[in-house]
């Protein structure tokens, strides 16, 4: 059994879906593991992650869209605002959302589906440097 974790940091743009698949893939392939798990953990408290559709990207604008209507900026019931009026939303959005993935792993390759990618979901409204830590187990 081989256990391999490294830390992937990435760029994030406001309110957006960024797909991490190619990026996680190629540690995966690098890794020399064939079969086993990866498991994703963002250490992040308003960033999330999720598999979704890879195919169409207004998929991702609706998903965003339906965020907005459930967790808007600037609600009133919210008292925390520390870092501004998206501070209580991000925070509501990674909550009902992933902060872990795991995926299964044969020949060297997350087995996702035909149309399934790995996203790393930002829920602020402004820019962030992300990190994602990716442990892999397996033969």
């Amino acid at each position: 059994m081989t256990i391999i974790q490294e830390t992937l940091s990435f760029n994030t743009i406001p309110r957006k879906a960024h797909e991490i698949t190619k990026e996680v893939q190629d540690l995966v392939l690098g890794s020399g593991i064939e079969k086993g798990l990866c498991h994703l953990f963002i250490q992040h408290t308003s960033a999330s992650l999720m598999l979704c559709e890879n195919a169409d990207p207004d998929v991702r604008t609706d998903l965003e869209t339906f965020m907005q209507s459930i967790a808007p900026d600037g609600d009133p019931m919210f008292c925390h605002t520390t870092e501004g009026a998206d501070d209580m939303p991000a925070h509501i959005r990674t909550l009902i959302t992933n902060v872990s993935l795991t995926i299964p792993v044969s020949s060297s390759f997350c087995q996702l589906g035909t149309w399934q990618g790995i996203y790393l979901w930002e829920h602020r409204s402004s820019s962030h440097s992300r990190k994602v830590i990716v442990t892999l187990h397996g033969q």
